[in-house]
C-alpha cells in the first residue's frame, strides 16, 4: 500500500507555485469579463447624462435608470454566490457574462424610460452574480505569497473597463444622433465572450474536490505545475471541507467578520456609486458643457489605475487590513475636498484623488472577501456581502437629487465621505489573513 500521509495536498501544491503562464491566463481570461462588466456600468453614468438632454428627462428618472440596475445586482450577488457554491464558479461566470451581454445589447434598441429600466435589471442582475464569483475563482487558484495581489490585479481589470466607457461616452455619444445607442450596443460582447469563459478557464480545485470529482482537479492542479515545470506528485483523494457544507456564514465562527464585511461593503458601495454614477451629470449642472464634462470624466477615470497599482503592492507588503483602512480613509478626504470643488483644476485635482483611493479601496475589499470564508461558503459569504452592499447602490443615485436640493454638491460629499469613514472603521474590525492558506 502506497503512504499519502506526506503527500501535499492540491491546495498546498498551488499556494506552492510561482505565477505562471497559466495564472496569467485565469487572470486575464478573469478579467476581461470584469473590464466588460465595468465598462457597462460606466457607460449608464454617460447614457445619464446624455438623456437627460435627449429624452429631457428630470433627475428622478435619471436615479431610477441607475438604481434598478443595482436592484438587479443585489438579488443577483446572493444568486450568483449561492450557485457557484453549487454548480461551480466557472459555470455561474460564464452564465452571468451571457445574461448581462444580452440584456445591454437590447437596451440599445429601447423606445421607452420603462422598456430601458426593464432592461437595466436585467443587465444588473448578471453583473452582480458576475463579480464575486470571479474573484472566489481567481484566489482558489493564487499562489499562498501572492494571492492578495492577484485578486487585487483582476480588481484592476475595472478601471480599464470604466476607462473603456468614458472614452466611448466622449468619442461616441456626444458625437452621433443618439449616441447612447450605439453605446450600448457595444455591451453585447460579452456575450460572445462567455463561450471564452466557459471553455477556456479552469474549474476550481477546491469545489471539484468538495463534490468528490477528484480526477478533474488533479488534472487542474497538474496543469499549473508543469506550466511552472513543476513535476506533478497526485494527491490523496479527500473532500475540502466536507464536514461543513452545513455552515452558515452567521455561525459563531464567522458572524462578526461576516457583520463587518457587509458594513464595508454598504458604505463603500453608497459612497462611490453615488459619486461616480452622477458625475458627469453632475459636471454638466455645474456648467462644464456635455463634451467638456466627458473629458474631465476620462481624466478622472485614468486617476483609478496607479490606485489599484499602489493597493496590489500594499496588501502583500503591508496586509489587506490596513491597506484597506487607509484607502478608504483617503477616499474620505478626498470625497471632502471634491464637495467644495470651485474650479476646474480642484475639480480634476480632488477627482483623480477619490479614483485613486477609493479604487484602490475596492481592491483590497475584493481580495478580503474570499479569505475569510471556507470553501463550502466562500462563493456564498462573498456573495452575499456583496448583495447587502447593493442596497446602497441602491439608495446612491436616488438619494443624490435630494442630497443636492438640500445642500448642493458639498452635501452630496459630504454625506459620500462620511460614509467611506464607517467603511474604514469596519475595515479595521475584519481579520487579517495574508500569508495565510485559505484552507
Amino acid at each position: 500500500m502506497t503512504d499519502t500521509t506526506d503527500r501535499p495536498t492540491r491546495a498546498e501544491r498551488l499556494d506552492r507555485l510561482p505565477f505562471t503562464r497559466r495564472h496569467a491566463k485565469l487572470l486575464v481570461g478573469s478579467g476581461v469579463g470584469w473590464a466588460l462588466d465595468a465598462m457597462d456600468v460606466g457607460l449608464i453614468s454617460f447614457v445619464m447624462a446624455a438623456l437627460a438632454v435627449q429624452w429631457n428627462l428630470d433627475k428622478t428618472t435619471l436615479s431610477w435608470i441607475a438604481s434598478i440596475g443595482f436592484v438587479g445586482m443585489a438579488l443577483g450577488a446572493t444568486l450568483g454566490g449561492l450557485l457557484a457554491d453549487r454548480f461551480g464558479r466557472r459555470q455561474v461566470f460564464a452564465l452571468t457574462l451571457l445574461v448581462y451581454g444580452i440584456a445591454t445589447g437590447a437596451s440599445a434598441l429601447a423606445a421607452s424610460v420603462g422598456v430601458l429600466i426593464a432592461l437595466r435589471f436585467l443587465v444588473g442582475l448578471g453583473l452582480g452574480a458576475e463579480l464575486p464569483v470571479a474573484s472566489t475563482l481567481v484566489s482558489e487558484f493564487a499562489p499562498r505569497a501572492i494571492r492578495g495581489r492577484m485578486v487585487v490585479w483582476l480588481e484592476a481589470f475595472w478601471a480599464v473597463g470604466w476607462l473603456a466607457a468614458a472614452l466611448i461616452g466622449y468619442l461616441v455619444i456626444p458625437q452621433v444622433p443618439e449616441g447612447w445607442r450605439w453605446a450600448l450596443a457595444i455591451g453585447v460582447v460579452p456575450t460572445a465572450y462567455a463561450a471564452v469563459v466557459r471553455w477556456g478557464l479552469p474549474e476550481s480545485v477546491r469545489f471539484l474536490e468538495r463534490k468528490g470529482r477528484f480526477a478533474e482537479a488533479e488534472a487542474a492542479v497538474a496543469g499549473f505545475e508543469r506550466s511552472a515545470g513543476v513535476e506533478p506528485v497526485p494527491s490523496p483523494d479527500v473532500a475540502v471541507e466536507a464536514a461543513r457544507d452545513g455552515q452558515s456564514i452567521w455561525s459563531p465562527a464567522l458572524r462578526s467578520r461576516t457583520a463587518a464585511l457587509w458594513a464595508v461593503w454598504f458604505f463603500i458601495n453608497l459612497s462611490y456609486y453615488g459619486a461616480f454614477t452622477w458625475l458627469p451629470t453632475l459636471l454638466v449642472g455645474q456648467g462644464f458643457g456635455l463634451v467638456k464634462s466627458f473629458e474631465y470624466t476620462v481624466i478622472i477615470t485614468l486617476a483609478q489605475l496607479p490606485g489599484y497599482a499602489a493597493a496590489a503592492w500594499l496588501v502583500e507588503a503591508w496586509g489587506r487590513r490596513p491597506t484597506l483602512a487607509t484607502f478608504l480613509a483617503g477616499s474620505a478626504v478626498s470625497a471632502a475636498a471634491f464637495g467644495f470643488a470651485n474650479s476646474a483644476t480642484w475639480v480634476i485635482v480632488a477627482g483623480c484623488a477619490l479614483s485613486f483611493f477609493n479604487l484602490g479601496a475596492w481592491g483590497a475589499l475584493y481580495a478580503i472577501g474570499p479569505e475569510i470564508y471556507p470553501t463550502g461558503v466562500r462563493g456564498t459569504g462573498t456573495g452575499a456581502a456583496a448583495a447587502f452592499g447593493r442596497i446602497a447602490s441602491i439608495i446612491a443615485p436616488l438619494s443624490v437629487p435630494l442630497l443636492l436640493g438640500g445642500g448642493g454638491l458639498a452635501l452630496v460629499f459630504g454625506v459620500f465621505g462620511a460614509a467611506f469613514l464607517l467603511a474604514a472603521g469596519a475595515a479595521l474590525l475584519l481579520p487579517e489573513a495574508r500569508n495565510l492558506s485559505l484552507d
